[in-house]
Formats: structure tokens, C-alpha cells, sequence
């Protein structure tokens, strides 16, 4: 088992493309790294130079505290899964797990006198290496649910169960490092949550330090110890899921984290008869007591205001400020509504509130953000006014 470190690593492909730019990042060992970002930010070159299929353009990959740039990929005792399952069709179950172990044989015959595959050591090794192999193959294919499937071709399997065996083929060879590259992300949304919570459990017996690629934030937020968000080939904040929700770094991490996205509204800061107040559209809020003494020196300033969904409520008509919108749609989710509003002079707005009174498409709502959940970037930097 082994920590895996990146540092300052750069990566420059042929053309001047900069996949990644200054990326650091660490999974310790034993822990689940989730690396999420939109398609196209590097999430993949960072597995790949980690596994030594890129070479990184500069800074340091270290594997166990080894530096490992000048390191050939089979040397590095790294196990990646990538999204399609990767098993060989002409192979059973039983021989696509084993494969990576009979290719990784402690001891080679080749490299004896050939009167050496005629001794009575070599077929007592070659006995207990079958022996050896036989029964990580079924300890895997056990903790992944295909033990009974083991003498199949892969054309007789699910998606599903083909990529329990693409997982159960790193698993087999209990490497010190696992890479996987949304290896969920081809498969149906039930089958896609299952295969989820069996990964997580799988990982947590086995100790290995993962770095977990996806795009998908709410298999993120399930399955990581830490986050770590990627924006245009960096690292922009690294920490325990929940904490990114409540305290994202800055405005691109809000956008990435959370479902549906978050609402981002132009606003301005005031101090009007004492009290600092939040402008958006024409509506004027006053600011929690709570935030008045970070916020109030900036006001006159301009702001992006995040308000999550939930956190932006009905109003009624003479309930004070509030933000006119009408209705464009309305989603029903089981005990929720989704509601979809245009405000004139904002993005489109949406909101999710516990299944209640009725809006219809058209309709006429005034809206309130709770201030006090909502978040405050920078116009210009897009970083966390409150971020500490």
C-alpha cells in the first residue's frame, strides 16, 4: 500500500495544449480520492501520468515516496479501470481475472536451464502458484459478486457484470495504488448506484489508496473520503465532500458541486440607513447579523450571490422583497417539486422545495433567498468572500 503525491506537475501535449497546469494533489493511503470536473480538464491526464502511460511535462509524480517519473508502468504496481469494461472476449471470467497474475510471475522457468522444467521443484512451484492464483481469483470474483459466473465468456454477460470483472481483474492483483476512470459511467443509473456502494465497500476492506475519476457530483459526493475539484488543468480545492458543499473555494467549484446546480445572481452590496443590505434585480435584502462584519467593508462593490436551490423560497405577495419571476416548468421528484422560474434581468432560476402547494407553468411567484445559507464571490476573482 502507498501514498501517491503530485507535485507542481505540468503536462504540455504536442501544439502548446496544457492539460494540466501546477496540479498538486496527494492520496494518502488508504483513503478514496474523488477527482472531480467537467469533460476536458485533465482529470484523465493526471491518471495516466500517474500510471506512466504520459510523461509529465514537469514537476514530480512519487509513489510510495518514490519518485517515479523515470518509472515504466509495470514497474509501478498501479492497477487502472477505465470507463468501457476493458476484458478480453475470447477469455473466461476465470482466465480474465488471473491473466494480470500469470503475467506478473514471481518466478520465471525462461531464465533457468530448460532441465529445470523437468525437475520435481518446478512442478511443485508451478502447483502452488496455480494454487495461489486460483484462490485470489475466487477470493475477488467472491467479493465482487460473480463467483458463479467464473467459467463465462464475457458475450454471455451483462454490462454490468463485465465490469465487475474488469474491476476484479486490479482487484486480483492487490496493488498498492488504484486508478479508475469513471468506471460506472457507461452503465444504467440503478445498476450504476449498486456497482457504486460495492466499490466503496470493496475499497474500504482493502486499504488501497484510489483516485476515483468522474463528472458526476453525486457519485463524488457518495463514494470520496476527500474532493478534489478540477477547473482547467488545477486542482482549485481539495476537501471532505461536505465541506466543499458548504464552503466551495470559489464560484466554478459551486457551479460543480451539487444537484441541480447551484444559483448564481449579479448583486451589489449596500449600506443604506445603517444596515447593510444585498441588491439583486431591483429586490434589496438585508444581510444576516452574522455576516454584516465580513461583508459591510465591501460594501458598493459587486458580487456573484450563490443561493442551492432549496435555499431559494416562495414568498407571499406582502412578505417584503422579493425576487418576480414566472413559472417555465415544474418537475415532480417523489416528496419534491422541482420548479424552473425566469426572473427579467437574471439566469434562469431554479428551485426545490418539499412537495406542497401547486405552481403551474406561467404562473406568477415571488422568490427569497435565505441569506444566510447563500454564498458570496467576488465579481472579479470568482473567490469566496467568506472562505477562510
Amino acid at each position: 500500500m502507498a501514498e501517491v503525491t503530485l507535485e507542481r506537475v505540468c503536462k504540455t501535449y504536442a501544439g502548446g495544449v496544457r492539460a494540466l497546469r501546477d496540479f498538486s494533489l496527494t492520496v494518502p493511503n488508504g483513503q478514496l480520492v474523488v477527482l472531480l470536473g467537467p469533460s476536458g480538464c485533465g482529470k484523465t491526464t493526471a491518471l495516466r501520468l500517474i500510471a506512466g502511460l504520459d510523461r509529465v511535462s514537469s514537476g514530480v509524480v512519487r509513489i510510495g515516496g518514490q519518485v517515479v517519473n523515470e518509472t515504466p508502468p509495470h514497474l509501478r504496481d498501479v492497477a487502472m479501470v477505465l470507463q468501457e469494461d476493458s476484458v478480453y472476449p475470447h477469455l473466461t471470467v476465470r482466465q480474465n481475472l488471473a491473466l494480470g497474475l500469470r503475467l506478473r510471475r514471481q518466478w520465471s522457468p525462461a531464465a533457468r536451464p530448460w532441465r529445470w522444467l523437468l525437475s520435481a521443484e518446478y512442478r511443485r512451484r508451478a502447483r502452488a502458484e496455480r494454487a495461489h492464483i486460483e484462490t485470489r481469483v475466487r477470493e475477488a470474483a467472491e467479493a465482487l459478486g460473480i463467483g458463479a459466473l467464473l467459467r463465462r465468456y464475457p458475450a454471455a454477460l451483462s454490462g454490468g457484470q463485465r465490469q465487475r470483472v474488469a474491476v476484479g481483474r486490479a482487484v486480483v492483483r492487490q496493488p498498492a495504488v488504484f486508478l479508475l476512470d469513471e468506471p460506472l459511467a457507461s452503465l444504467e443509473a440503478r445498476l450504476r448506484e449498486e456497482l457504486r456502494r460495492e466499490l466503496r465497500s470493496l475499497q474500504q476492506r482493502l486499504g488501497v489508496a484510489t483516485l476515483y475519476v468522474t463528472h458526476d457530483q453525486e457519485e463524488a459526493m457518495t463514494l470520496a473520503d476527500r474532493l478534489a475539484v478540477m477547473c482547467a488543468g488545477a486542482v482549485r480545492q481539495v476537501a471532505a465532500p461536505l465541506h466543499v458543499y458548504d464552503h466551495p473555494a470559489d464560484r466554478d467549484v459551486a457551479g460543480l458541486v451539487g444537484s441541480p446546480p447551484i444559483n448564481l445572481l449579479e448583486a451589489r452590496l449596500a449600506v443604506e440607513d445603517g444596515a447593510c443590505r444585498v441588491y439583486v434585480d431591483e429586490a434589496a435584502f438585508d444581510l444576516p447579523a452574522s455576516l454584516r462584519d465580513a461583508l459591510t467593508p465591501r460594501a458598493g462593490e459587486r458580487l456573484t450571490l450563490g443561493v442551492r436551490p432549496d435555499a431559494l423560497r416562495p414568498a407571499a405577495v406582502d412578505a417584503g422583497p422579493a425576487i418576480c419571476a414566472v413559472v417555465h416548468g415544474v418537475e415532480t421528484l417523489g416528496d419534491r417539486v422541482q420548479v424552473i422560474a425566469d426572473a427579467p434581468r437574471l439566469p434562469r432560476l431554479v428551485c426545490r422545495w418539499e412537495r406542497g402547494g401547486v405552481v403551474r407553468p406561467g404562473e406568477a411567484i415571488r422568490l427569497v433567498p435565505d441569506l444566510a445559507r447563500a454564498h458570496y464571490f467576488a465579481a472579479d476573482t470568482g473567490r469566496n468572500l467568506l472562505a477562510h
